[in-house]
């Protein structure tokens, strides 16, 4: 049966043959100085300077040509830098989006379990005589404990968050070193091409061995740039092909396949898969406010101490309905996809 080659056998396969393609290289380039010495040796005089002729303008033309390999290789890096980038700013808006959804959620949940419950603590007390007061407040309390319960069953994205921050990092971190490796590789293709055509135009044997000394560093590291660009290319195959189902695989320990989809795919005849819950809270919450409207219109003539706690369970529950608004906006998949 075929057994395929791993991950790390593929790089090291690759990383082979980018080693002997520049072994033959470097074998042809040596032959070809070798019989060209022997050449100019045997050569007549007269017929050295046709030859010479024809050698340099060999030299101009393969001298022009890297210049305009160097040009498209600024373009081609200039596009991969801003491809780069346009990644790192779509991970750290991701980022900052689940980052609010958490604090929304860990605020909110706060407020109903420590701030609505010392109010309505406090309110027990000073409504105690009227029991149709001591059941709206129960109920409030009640529909509170439902709100906490539906954001508890939000997922918590902070480990997601962690994890997103760090890739972004190291994304930065080898994007930075890869554009300055390229930027002061493409100088040297261009100061060898220079030191050919003055070596070429002043007759300078040191700056023509200067320039092909240059010049093997140079080929040297072309292919060793080959094999880091194929090594990472097909490393990143699998999020370059599919991208998605690549998320979807990284991601399946985590996070539930119907939630990553819903991201992914952002299609208007897919739900939300945390509508129940937000439509749950948004009840919740109105009910709330109108139950609290009552008091403060009928209870708080009768108990004029309840005012503070009574405006504060009202301005308790529109900070609430403030938080609602913007978690479902921000657990819309359409933020994502901006």
């Amino acid at each position: 049966a075929d057994c395929p080659l791993s991950p790390s056998q593929s790089l090291l396969f690759l990383g082979l043959v980018a080693a002997v393609c520049l072994g033959l290289n470097l074998l042809f380039l040596t032959v070809y100085l070798i019989c060209l010495c022997c050449c100019k040796r045997d050569q007549e005089p007269e017929t050295k300077r046709p030859h010479s002729c024809c050698v340099t303008w060999m030299a101009v033309t393969a001298g022009l040509i890297c210049c305009v390999a160097v040009g498209i290789g600024f373009y081609g890096n200039s596009e991969t830098n801003d491809g780069v980038y346009q990644l790192l700013y779509a991970l750290d808006h991701a980022n900052h989006t689940l980052t609010g959804i958490d604090s929304l959620v860990a605020g909110t949940t706060l407020q109903m379990r420590v701030g609505l419950e010392q109010h309505l603590a406090r309110l027990n007390e000073l409504l105690a005589a009227r029991g149709d007061y001591l059941q709206t407040l129960k109920f409030m309390q009640q529909l509170a404990g439902s709100i906490v319960l539906q954001l508890s069953g939000l997922p918590v994205w902070r480990g997601t968050s962690t994890d997103l921050t760090a890739l972004a990092g190291h994304i930065a971190y080898i994007e930075y070193y890869r554009w300055l490796a390229y930027l002061l590789f493409f100088i040297l293709v261009l100061t060898v091409c220079l030191l050919a055509c003055l070596g070429l135009a002043k007759h300078s044997r040191c700056l023509l061995t200067t320039m092909l000394c240059c010049g093997l560093l140079t080929l040297i590291l072309s292919w060793a740039s080959m094999a880091v660009d194929t090594a990472a290319a097909v490393g990143t195959s699998d999020f370059c092909v599919a991208p998605d189902k690549f998320i979807m695989n990284q991601t399946e320990s985590d996070i539930s396949t119907e939630v990553v989809h819903y991201y992914l795919y952002c299609d208007q005849s897919l739900s939300n898969p945390f509508q129940q819950a937000l439509t749950v809270f948004q009840r919740s919450l109105t009910t709330m406010q109108i139950q609290i409207q009552g008091l403060i219109q009928f209870a708080l003539p009768l108990f004029p101490t309840a005012e503070k706690d009574l405006l504060g369970v009202q301005q308790l529950l529109n900070s609430s309905e403030t938080s609602l608004h913007q978690l479902t906006a921000m657990l819309d998949c359409r933020g994502l996809h901006k």
